[in-house]
């Protein structure tokens, strides 16, 4: 069973930029992949980013591209989220989450059922 840690994020202005990581320990497979995806108060769950794990492709939500740069280190245990030219529409809290899916299906279907889901983290955007 795969099991997330997250850290980083935190409160920045507008223009600015922060980071999370998602740390990843228990027993991954080849198709691994990871997810981010983010909560305002108040509002549905939305998706950020993924990336496969074995062969690193991601994919980004259209409120990412551009700005959010989802990447992983070469042993493949921790993904990181790289977020520049944050928005105050950016707030929210943003948990990683895991599961069996292609780079491409990996957002939909960890939204549908993931096997693990990080504590969340906290990102607050000012103006």
């Amino acid at each position: 069973q795969v099991q997330l840690a997250q850290s980083g994020g935190g409160s920045v202005q507008a223009g600015g930029s922060l980071s999370l990581s998602c740390s990843i320990s228990g027993d991954t497979s080849i198709d691994t992949c990871i997810g981010w995806f983010r909560q305002a108060p108040g509002k549905e769950r939305e998706e950020v980013a993924a990336i496969a794990l074995d062969i690193g492709g991601t994919y980004y939500a259209d409120s990412a591209l551009g700005r959010f740069t989802i990447s992983q280190d070469n042993a493949k245990n921790t993904v990181f989220l790289q977020m520049n030219s944050l928005k105050p529409e950016d707030t929210a809290m943003y948990y990683c989450a895991a599961g069996a899916a292609t780079w491409r299906s990996c957002l939909s279907s960890l939204s549908s059922g993931a096997e693990a889901w990080g504590q969340g983290t906290q990102v607050t955007v000012s103006l």
